[in-house]
C-alpha cells in the first residue's frame, strides 16, 4: 500500500523539489500523492507552505467553493508538472546526455512565468523590521498554488541548478529529484537509507548468487 502524503519522506532540500517527489512517476500507472485537496493541504502544512491557521482560512474557503478547491489542485499540480520537465532539463547524466527535453523545458517555463504573474498580481509588499518582501497568498482559493508559484519563482532564481540531482533509475533508484547540498557534491541517491541500501543489498545478493554459480 503507497504511503500516505504525511508520511512521505522529505528529500528535495526545497518544498517544491518535494512537490515534484509527489507524483511516482516510475513503473506502471504513476501514483499521485496529492490525491485530493485535503492532501494538498496537510502536504503544504508539512513543507512550510502554509501554517496551521492559514490551511484552517484556506480549507473554510475550499469548503465554501469546492470547485475553487478543485482549481487549486488542478493549479499545483500543473506547477509541479512544469518544475519537473525544467529541473529534468537541469540534468546531466553520467554519459553527458540531458535527462529531460529543452524543448518541453522552454514550454514549461512558459506556464510557470503565467502561474508566478497571477500569484504576483494577488500579491502585497509587506515591510518587515528593516526590509521589504513579496507576500503571496492574499486570496484564501488561491493561496496554496499561490505560495507554491512563488517558491518555485525561487528555486529556480536563487538554488544552484548544477547540484540538482535525479535518484538513479537505472541503477535501481526511484526517480526522484533532490538538490545535493553535501560538500563535496557526490550525492548520488535520494536517501541512502532507503534506495541506496536495497540497490546495495540487491549487488550483494547477485554477486554472492554468481559466486554460487561459479563454485558449482
Amino acid at each position: 500500500m503507497p504511503l500516505d502524503v504525511s508520511q512521505l519522506p522529505l528529500v528535495g532540500g526545497h518544498p517544491v523539489l518535494d512537490l515534484v517527489n509527489t507524483l511516482e512517476r516510475g513503473g506502471g500507472s504513476p501514483h499521485d500523492f496529492l490525491s485530493d485537496s485535503s492532501a494538498l493541504l496537510r502536504w503544504s502544512v508539512r513543507v512550510g507552505v502554509l501554517s496551521d491557521v492559514e490551511a484552517d482560512q484556506v480549507d473554510r474557503a475550499w469548503c465554501d467553493e469546492p470547485a475553487a478547491a478543485q482549481a487549486g489542485l488542478a493549479a499545483v499540480r500543473d506547477i509541479r508538472e512544469g518544475l519537473h520537465l525544467v529541473l529534468l532539463a537541469t540534468i546531466t547524466d553520467a554519459d553527458g546526455a540531458t535527462a529531460g527535453d529543452p524543448v518541453a523545458a522552454g514550454a514549461a517555463l512558459v506556464a510557470l512565468h503565467q502561474r508566478w504573474s497571477g500569484a504576483a498580481a494577488r500579491a502585497r509588499f509587506v515591510l518587515d523590521s528593516s526590509r521589504v518582501r513579496l507576500t503571496y497568498g492574499t486570496v484564501p482559493t488561491m493561496l496554496v498554488p499561490d505560495r507554491i508559484a512563488g517558491a518555485a519563482l525561487d528555486v529556480m532564481l536563487t538554488a544552484d541548478l548544477t547540484r540538482v540531482r535525479r535518484c538513479p533509475v537505472r541503477e535501481g533508484g526511484c526517480g526522484w529529484l533532490f538538490l545535493d547540498q553535501s560538500r563535496s557534491g557526490s550525492r548520488r541517491w535520494c536517501r541512502m537509507a532507503d534506495c541506496g541500501n536495497v540497490v546495495k543489498a540487491r549487488r550483494l545478493t547477485e554477486r554472492r548468487r554468481a559466486a554460487r554459480t561459479a563454485r558449482s
